[in-house]
């Protein structure tokens, strides 16, 4: 029998910012410091420390998933290996604010500072507005979740798969909606995101054009992302409004 991680969210997909994710299954260890937008989200609900993922997209702006807002976010930009002591460039920065869209699984994280841009952190390009990933095109994924979907331990490192846009049509889930998400990976290959990669960027020619949002618990099924380019109004208006 199949178990889909949203059934413990029956309303995930009319409410999509509830929508759970996590996991780099079938990929390697990307190459040190090789994205330096990847932001490490560590997350205090005051029982215990959880992670997700997220990107720089200004120098005090992070964008995640709404559904990583479940207790207090300390930004770790920079950072390849966790448990490294040896990665002095690393920037550690408390969250200012904390902005989730209300509908949808799409969130901005105002820092209480600037990050300081560098070739260890920068920022990573946006769509444009609207803009239309082709069916076919190759992207990748990346984050510090499990990568073993028979284990619960997380990665230390930073790890990347690289997966396929899907036409909506062959998306196969019940409720999935074209003009806020976009479906990635190849099921028969069994390369996808899924617990600890939440809130990270699909990235398409350099472009974030997704947030890793919802995936299948084995990872046998493609991955569903919200749909970056659908939000830039928000996102632009949103950053506009809190900027010094």
């Amino acid at each position: 029998m199949q178990v889909y991680i949203w059934l413990l969210f029956p309303m995930a997909f009319l409410l999509p910012r509830k929508a759970w994710s996590g996991e780099i299954i079938g990929g390697q260890e990307a190459r040190c410091h090789s994205r330096p937008y990847m932001a490490y989200l560590e997350i205090d609900d005051g029982k215990e420390i959880s992670r997700c993922g997220g990107f720089l997209v200004s120098e005090n702006f992070v964008l995640t998933a709404a559904h990583c807002n479940v207790g207090e976010i300390t930004v770790l930009l920079g950072v390849h290996n966790l448990k490294s002591k040896r990665e002095r460039r690393r920037q550690v920065i408390p969250v200012q604010a904390k902005i989730p869209h209300p509908e949808y699984d799409i969130m901005l994280l105002q820092l209480k500072k600037k990050a300081e841009l560098n070739k260890y952190v920068n920022l990573i390009r946006l769509p444009q507005a609207h803009q239309r990933v082709h069916p076919g095109a190759k992207c990748s994924v990346a984050g510090w979740g499990r990568t073993n979907v028979d284990s619960e331990l997380l990665s230390d490192t930073l790890q990347k798969v690289d997966v396929m846009v899907m036409p909506d049509a062959a998306c196969p889930y019940l409720h999935y909606n074209p003009s806020t998400m976009l479906c990635a990976g190849d099921p028969h290959e069994g390369k996808n995101p899924s617990k600890g990669d939440s809130g990270g960027p699909l990235v398409c020619r350099g472009t974030a054009q997704g947030i890793v949002s919802l995936v299948h618990t084995r990872g046998t099924c493609p991955a569903v992302y919200t749909r970056v380019s659908t939000f830039i109004p928000w996102i632009k208006e949103t950053m506009k409004k809190l900027q010094p």
